[in-house]
């Protein structure tokens, strides 16, 4: 990666502004369902890894990472998105 791309990130249930803080400057958070949407602008290769690495961290549960080609309207879901799809 050597431009910005934008990503959507899914992760399964609700999750709260404190549960996400150090996300909330690079996206736009959005709950879908039982789902938590992120979408924003993700740097390089080490940006990506820092981002799985805090959801690890908190025990979150990845359903999908996704690579857009520009941002998307806060209400689209990713067309793979299923509630058990993982797609790296």
């Amino acid at each position: 990666m050597t431009a910005p791309t934008t990503y959507e990130i899914v992760i399964n249930g609700r999750a709260s502004a404190h549960f996400l803080r150090p996300l909330l400057d690079d996206f736009t958070v959005e709950s879908v369902g039982g789902a938590t949407r992120l979408l924003g602008e993700i740097r390089d290769a080490a940006h990506l890894h820092g981002i799985i690495a805090h959801l690890t961290s908190v025990n979150a549960e990845l359903i999908s990472i996704t690579r857009r080609a520009s941002a998307l309207p806060a209400t689209a879901l990713s067309p793979t998105y299923n509630g058990t799809s993982h797609n790296p």
